[in-house]
């Protein structure tokens, strides 16, 4: 049976709480839920959200500053081990990561930094980049799958973006940070839904808050699920939610099947 795997920066959980996250949760039923930027501490998250009924939940609140950055999983089955960040408390006081072992692969969610509008935080988002491919290779090493998700907060090539040549020197789309992206392609990740979409314009997973971007479609692909080679036949689908709202994100899908070939689609 196929695994049904989203990930979602909901921009503040509770936040997208009120604009109908638990009414999408309950309706989609996913088997994987991983969350970016939910900007809360447990103890401010509605309960059922924080522990739906059926799930296993992973919490890793940012410690650097209340109502900043922060990750999740939701999941039918209980991973096998946790790690809470990527090992380096520079990183990991802000919440960015949740490391799942489960037995069929290794899941990694995160929320990348922003380099900020004065680039004085590329350097950090960079160094993260660094760490967490590190972090990949390892897991690799030791004979796992490894499916990594999250807002990269980059968009890797012009088809990427709405508006390429105006952003070039603008976070997110700055020649270092998709090289980034550049270099978990060379050591053998695939970006799932660019592999079943080559061609594919115009759809985007964030719209700026302003200037009715999204509804004008201006928008950026800045969330991925990548896997690496290996796993790479066991990509049954790749999705992009676009019409789904409550954020400034939209979700993405991936559907992972482990057990039987069947050829790919994708909508």
């Amino acid at each position: 049976m196929a695994l049904r795997l989203y990930s979602w920066n909901v921009n503040g959980v509770r936040a997208a709480l009120r604009k109908g996250l638990l009414n999408w949760f309950d309706s989609t039923r996913p088997d994987v839920l991983c969350l970016q930027e939910v900007r809360a501490e447990e103890h401010q998250i509605e309960p059922a959200m924080l522990a739906p009924l059926g799930y296993h939940s992973i919490w890793n609140p940012s410690r650097a500053a209340k109502g900043y950055s922060g990750t999740a999983i939701l999941s039918r089955e209980p991973a096998r081990e946790v790690e809470l960040g990527l090992g380096d408390e520079e990183f990991d006081v802000e919440g960015r990561t949740v490391i799942a072992h489960f037995d069929d692969f290794v899941l990694l969610n995160a929320y990348f930094p922003n380099g900020r509008n004065d680039l004085s935080r590329v350097d950090y988002k960079l160094r993260f980049y660094e760490l967490f491919l590190a972090r990949c290779e390892e897991f690799r090493a030791q004979g796992r799958r490894v499916v990594f998700c999250g807002d990269l907060n980059t968009a890797h090539m012009p088809i990427d973006l709405a508006r390429p040549k105006q952003n070039v020197g603008n976070t997110g789309f700055l020649p270092e940070e998709r090289a980034w992206i550049d270099r978990f392609c060379e050591a053998g990740y695939v970006d799932t839904w660019r592999a079943l979409e080559p061609e594919t314009a115009d759809r985007y997973t964030w719209w700026a808050m302003r200037m009715g971007a999204r509804e004008r479609n201006v928008g950026w692909r800045l969330d991925y699920f990548f896997v690496d080679e290996a796993t790479r036949d066991a990509v049954r689908a790749a999705r992009i939610h676009d019409q789904v709202t409550g954020s400034d994100h939209c979700p993405v899908e991936l559907e992972l099947e482990f057990d039987q070939a069947r050829p790919r689609r994708h909508r």
